[in-house]
């Protein structure tokens, strides 16, 4: 058995120490009703789980009418708790995503992420989560263009004017100062953003990045070339997300299988990456090696998670509390060394599917 929960993780150049596991929470107000997801809280508290990373923008799928619920409702249960037992983070939603509502009738540049729009965004998230800090407040996506979401290469002709990183930086730093967060991070970044944020930010001498919080699994090892290397030598840890790929990686959607209530059978029109026909053929062949190795798919993947010492720590979500319990357990699957080899083979067969 792994040690996960012994062996806590200190993020960036912080004294923020985390367990290696992180409670995700995007399906709050929509697949899962408040008391679902206080009784996830509870739960992950009480084993030894207390990292829960939010976004201003969730619920996902976004939706005018539930915007922000679930920082609301991780309020209505933090009020409750000893502040400083919980290490929280949440994000600030970036430009371009088709979301008018955010943040009105406060922002002031569309959403752009200027130095207001973030101190704004931060201010009503402390409101929405009833506390005076938060530990980590991250940058959901990039101000400028780059390829997202599975969107593929990189094309010039979409470069466009955007918030320079230093006023994205100083915005930050105003929020440390000010004792309303304790660190912050990035998500959904490259390897050039997490230099570019680290490099402005040594020359402004002021705080750094902490983190990166980007897409992960065996579905998605992209990470693994420069964005390992700039995040090793800038001091920046990974929050790894989507670690079981929407739940492709626990099988159920396996042999045509649309499960009543699950993501993929709900909303899979919206995230077509997610459709694409080798992703289902790599399922079937870490499904295989699994159960070959005596093991769920489920566990494979979240016990390749923890073997991974660049993961600082693992974003997780469930919608019961069966799903939440199994994931949690699966961290302790200890992956060998000829397992990873065997992995690693499969990878090269279907090389990063929904990226």
């Amino acid at each position: 058995m792994s040690n996960w929960r012994e062996q806590p993780t200190t993020l960036g150049s912080t004294s923020i120490k985390v367990p290696r596991m992180c409670l995700g929470t995007m399906t709050w107000g929509e697949q899962n009703t408040e008391r679902q997801a206080l009784e996830q809280l509870d739960y992950c508290l009480a084993n030894g789980l207390n990292f829960i990373d939010t976004a201003e923008m969730y619920p996902i799928p976004v939706k005018a009418e539930t915007y922000s619920t679930t920082e609301t409702y991780i309020g209505r249960w933090l009020a409750k708790q000893k502040r400083e037992s919980i290490v929280l983070a949440t994000k600030v939603a970036g430009p371009g995503r088709g979301m008018a509502w955010v943040r009105t009738p406060e922002r002031l540049t569309d959403g752009e992420l200027s130095k207001q729009d973030i101190i704004l965004a931060c201010e009503a998230s402390l409101k929405r989560l009833q506390t005076d800090y938060i530990d980590l407040y991250q940058i959901h996506w990039p101000a400028r263009y780059t390829p997202l979401f599975g969107a593929g290469v990189y094309e010039i002709k979409n470069e466009r004017d955007c918030v320079s990183i230093q006023q994205q930086i100083e915005a930050m730093e105003v929020l440390v100062k000010a004792g309303k967060i304790r660190a912050y991070g990035l998500s959904n970044e490259s390897a050039w953003g997490v230099a570019e944020f680290s490099n402005v930010a040594k020359r402004l001498g002021v705080t750094r990045p902490a983190t990166i919080q980007n897409n992960y699994s065996l579905l998605a090892r992209e990470f693994e070339t420069g964005l390992v290397e700039a995040c090793r030598h800038e001091r920046v840890s990974l929050l790894s997300y989507s670690p079981l790929a929407f739940g492709h990686l626990t099988g159920k959607y396996l042999e045509g299988q649309q499960p009543a209530g699950a993501r993929m059978t709900l909303f899979g029109a919206s995230w077509p990456r997610y459709n694409r026909p080798e992703v289902t053929l790599a399922v079937q062949d870490y499904d295989v090696l699994a159960k070959q190795s005596g093991m769920t798919v489920t566990q494979l993947a979240m016990g390749f998670q923890m073997r991974r010492e660049f993961v600082g720590s693992c974003i997780f979500g469930a919608t019961s509390m069966a799903q939440l319990k199994e994931t949690v357990a699966a961290a302790d699957t200890i992956i060998s060394d000829e397992l990873m080899g065997e992995i690693d083979k499969i990878h090269r067969r279907f090389m990063n599917p929904i990226q």
